[in-house]
């Protein structure tokens, strides 16, 4: 694969702004702020399942709304930030992030369980609203500041998401039996703190589209019909569990009004373009991205637990925080890898989706905790370049949408992460963890499933293993449990390892995807960031590879 992109000159690294390094570094913050808090949340899941008795699919709900929330905050940020200032969105994510933690931590052990679980998930809604306006703001800041690198400083910009996880799997794992979760998720305050002090009083670029003065209705277009269809597809099925939880609709009214908002919005990003259809490239990485969200932040969800589970909590922490921390260094690595393996973004996703759904499989088989850190260490190095690789290209190629694409982009990756990947998970480690002891055991089967259904888009609901009794065995010495009690634990065991070979087929998908764009690009003479011009004399803009 040698389909690399245009060799980078000093000139082109040199420093666009005079407070670049200060930028990039409260960029940097806010997004470990992010990473830090998603870490916590991981490793207290556990906690939630003792303390409020959630199934699987509840959990899988609440960790959704820590991307869902996700969404809506960058793609507003998005549409809005040339306009209002990246100095005003900056101010409301602080304020989101205090906002949160006030709501998550008003969940009480021995409440009701639906208002805790109502805390819980829009406690966790708001941070990840928080999280999207920063980095709606710190994407297309990045990406302004170093127009001719964006995949190497995008990938730095995006090393704090595994270094926030390491931080938060570190709290999770020495404070965990000692201090209590409320006490453990309030320290990613820290690092908000830290990010508004840096972002404080700062000068900042504008995208080269708002530069040359494109309106919003121009900016979109290259987004299009094809681009909102998938994204507006997404916030319907968000809108959908919204009328179903929270306001107690049946399916039929619900999927009128969910489905009616995403027409609706498709309908406006119509008029706003003069019904452009949209870039094709851009629609297929739209879809590609879901999948990325999917695979890497819904499998981040539920991957402490799943190991945990097969081992013991303390190794599943444990092995999180290594490959966070391998991540970690790997993103800094990204223009080198490129470099030396003449590999263009597209050719980079390619090899990582390979390598990705192989190390998933290897986690499903790993029974001893040398196998696991291999095997996670592995998937680690598949998923490290995903996200922020594909924020290059979009910038790359696709310039005239300024902070748009690339806010929607993120977007579509968190909503599927939310809706998809987290719940998804949830619901594959019911249903295979039911199955499995079914199979094995009917009647253990019968006294130990969850009351309630496990239910994820159009695959038949069924009922888990109840989250509360299985954490009470698992936590039991297994010299201490019966023969029934240590069948119902090793069911969930197989129905953990059966879910993440499943969840290896996301990037197996992703691999044909960026297989046919690499062949695409190969095909119309290599990968190149596209450029805007500006016609001095009828003032239309048009593109230059």
């Amino acid at each position: 694969m040698t389909d690399a992109a245009a060799p980078i000159s000093a000139t082109s690294l040199a420093p666009r702004a005079p407070n670049e390094k200060r930028l990039l570094l409260a960029g940097f913050m806010a997004i470990l702020a992010a990473g830090v808090g998603f870490g916590i949340r991981g490793g207290i899941l556990g906690n939630w399942t003792s303390e409020f008795g959630f199934t699987g699919a509840e959990l899988g709900a609440i960790g959704g709304a820590g991307f869902t929330g996700f969404c809506f905050g960058i793609i507003l940020t998005g549409i809005i930030v040339d306009k209002v200032g990246y100095g005003t969105m900056t101010a409301a994510a602080f304020i989101l992030h205090v906002a949160s933690a006030v709501i998550t931590l008003g969940a009480t052990k021995g409440q009701d369980p639906h208002l805790a679980y109502n805390l819980l998930y829009w406690g966790t809604f708001v941070f990840a609203l928080a999280n999207g306006v920063l980095e709606g703001v710190a994407n297309p800041l990045v990406a302004t500041l170093f127009p001719q690198n964006r995949t190497h400083y995008l990938n730095i910009l995006h090393a704090s998401w595994p270094a926030g996880m390491v931080i938060g799997g570190l709290i999770g794992w020495t404070l965990g039996d000692a201090w209590s979760w409320k006490a453990q998720l309030a320290l990613f305050l820290v690092p908000t703190v830290l990010y508004g002090v840096l972002f404080l009083g700062q000068r900042f670029p504008r995208s080269e589209a708002a530069v040359k003065g494109l309106g919003i209705g121009e900016m979109f277009k290259d987004v299009g019909l094809l681009g909102a269809a998938v994204a507006s597809y997404l916030l319907a099925l968000f809108s959908l569990g919204i009328c179903r939880d929270s306001f107690g609709l049946e399916d039929g009214a619900a999927q009128t009004i969910s489905y009616g908002i995403g027409a609706l919005l498709v309908l406006l990003v119509g008029f706003a373009t003069r019904f452009s259809l949209g870039a094709f490239l851009l629609f297929v990485l739209f879809i590609a991205h879901a999948l990325v969200g999917a695979v890497e932040l819904g499998t981040d969800t539920w991957i402490q637990n799943i190991t945990g589970n097969i081992l013991t909590s303390k190794e599943g922490k444990l092995l999180f925080v290594i490959t966070s921390l391998l991540m970690f260094g790997l993103r800094f690595c990204a223009h080198f890898i490129e470099k030396t393996l003449r590999l263009s973004p597209v050719g980079l996703l390619l090899v990582c989706s390979v390598i990705a759904a192989i190390g998933l499989n290897l986690v499903s088989n790993a029974d001893t905790f040398t196998m696991a850190l291999i095997a996670v260490s592995v998937y680690a190095l598949g998923k490290a370049f995903f996200w922020p690789t594909m924020l290059a290209i979009v910038g790359d190629r696709f310039p005239r949408t300024g902070a748009i694409a690339m806010s929607i982009m993120g977007g579509i990756g968190m909503m599927s992460a939310g809706l998809i990947g987290s719940v998804g998970l949830g619901y594959a480690k019911d249903r295979f963890a039911g199955e499995a002891l079914a199979t094995v055991d009917f009647v253990a089967y019968g006294t130990y499933q969850a009351d309630k259904m496990s239910s994820f888009l159009f695959f038949e609901p069924v009922r888990g293993i109840d989250g509360a009794t299985l954490k009470a065995l698992q936590e039991r010495p297994a010299t201490e449990r019966t023969d029934v009690e240590q069948t119902v634990v090793e069911a969930s065991i197989a129905g953990d390892r059966k879910t993440l070979t499943v969840d290896s087929y996301i990037p197996a998908a992703m691999a044909v995807i960026f297989l046919v764009m690499l062949l695409y690009f190969r095909a119309v003479g290599g990968y190149k960031p596209v450029q805007l011009l500006q016609d001095p004399i009828n003032n239309n803009i048009t593109t230059k590879m």
